[in-house]
């Protein structure tokens, strides 16, 4: 139940945070400071996303979990595209065709409490990624996103995702979006989830494993958004993602464990408007 209270806290914690931190940015410069900033037009989203996923990266089993959706910030002009791979982010440059910013993830802790795969192997610590993202439009309907993050307690790496999706409205109401997905990272990251260190072999069985970085999957992903009403949005979506390098070599993977990752689910969200 911890784990539960613990998941449902941080998105709420990172809604303010990131208010916080934007606040003195925009307010720099106004006559009123940050009280000035506060008045004016506000929108806040909650909802929930339920989604079948792998118990964790790289296991063969599937579990169904639930998180919450909570995003509080200024109302304005909205993103042209935005998918749920994205992490969460601040913009600090927005021309309309290349949008730049601060991102983030939040890292849960990983141990044999959660699956039996991972009997005998040391627990993963939670923790964070901080970094940034640039995305940019080739066109009016193709998006392609970048995020490098530095990892924070949980692991030492650096992570870098490359997304592209091209999206079509079937109707003012339905949206259709998909494409490719590819991840990499540095050698620390993969040492903390797919490593295996002698000690934790003799204790768990599996074969020691010291991985170096690079890419670790390559994939694809889409998603059915329709939007119910102004406020009101549901969405279906699916990922798969083949394991390679470093994340497929692992002997996690081969001996417990499968490179091919699928993700499905849905969600429903609600935007509440209002003015301070």
């Amino acid at each position: 139940m911890g784990d539960m209270f613990q998941k449902l806290r941080i998105p709420a914690l990172l809604c303010v945070a990131s208010s916080v931190l934007a606040g003195p940015a925009l307010a720099e410069g106004g006559s009123s400071g940050l009280f000035g900033w506060i008045h004016g037009d506000w929108k806040l989203v909650v909802g929930a996303t339920g989604m079948v996923a792998p118990d964790f990266d790289g296991a063969k089993d599937l579990m169904f979990s639930v998180s919450p959706i909570i995003s509080l910030g200024k109302a304005g002009p909205e993103a042209r595209f935005t998918s749920r791979d994205d992490n969460i982010s601040i913009s600090l440059f927005d021309n309309g065709a290349v949008r730049a910013g601060l991102n983030g993830k939040i890292l849960f802790t990983r141990d044999e409490d959660d699956s039996d795969a991972l009997r005998g192997l040391d627990p993963v610590r939670w923790g964070a990624e901080l970094g940034g993202f640039a995305e940019f439009y080739p066109t009016d309907w193709l998006r392609v996103r970048g995020e490098v993050r530095q990892g924070i307690r949980t692991h030492d790496g650096v992570v870098a995702e490359l997304r592209a999706d091209a999206f079509h409205d079937v109707t003012p109401a339905v949206r259709i979006s998909g494409g490719p997905r590819l991840m990499a990272a540095s050698a620390d990251y993969f040492d903390t989830y797919y490593g295996v260190t002698p000690s934790e072999s003799v204790d768990s069985g599996l074969a020691a494993y010291d991985p170096g970085g690079g890419v670790g999957g390559v994939g694809v992903g889409g998603a059915i958004d329709w939007k119910t009403t102004d406020q009101f949005t549901t969405s279906l979506f699916g990922e798969y993602q083949r394991l390679v390098g470093p994340a497929a070599d692992s002997s996690l993977v081969e001996q417990r464990g499968s490179a091919n990752q699928f993700t499905f689910g849905v969600s429903a969200s609600y935007r509440f408007d209002f003015t301070m």
